[in-house]
């Protein structure tokens, strides 16, 4: 089993930047992809960004392109999503998820490890 936890969330003017942390225990993490996901009131669930397991390879969501940053430090078994200029529009609870293998992806199927999600509310 992995578990997985979020933390860094919170509430945030318009333009502010938030770092959300996902640090992993139990079985491997540095050997997956991993990606973060958000969800908010009334939608479904939706792909932000991902990285692959060497960290060498990154994909995002166009409407984060460009503000947002995924990465991850497998010495600490932790990725992280930096997100800059942030707009009401992000306001959702982020999720991390473990792939199911080393790739990336953008699709929710392929991870079948979640964490138990982070709220960010950026206010206008």
């Amino acid at each position: 089993q992995v578990q997985l936890v979020e933390s860094g969330g919170g509430l945030v003017q318009a333009g502010g930047s938030l770092r959300l942390s996902c640090t992993a225990s139990g079985r491997t993490f540095n050997n997956y992809g991993m990606g973060w996901f958000r969800q908010a009131p009334g939608k479904e669930r939706e792909f932000v960004a991902a990285i692959n397991w060497s960290g060498g390879s990154t994909y995002y969501a166009d409407s984060v392109k460009g503000r947002f940053t995924i990465s991850r430090d497998s010495a600490k078994n932790t990725g992280y999503l930096q997100m800059n200029s942030l707009k009401p529009e992000d306001t959702a609870v982020y999720y991390c998820a473990r792939a199911r293998d080393s790739g990336l992806y953008d699709v929710l199927g392929r991870y079948n490890y979640w964490g138990q999600g982070t709220q960010v509310t950026v206010s206008s």
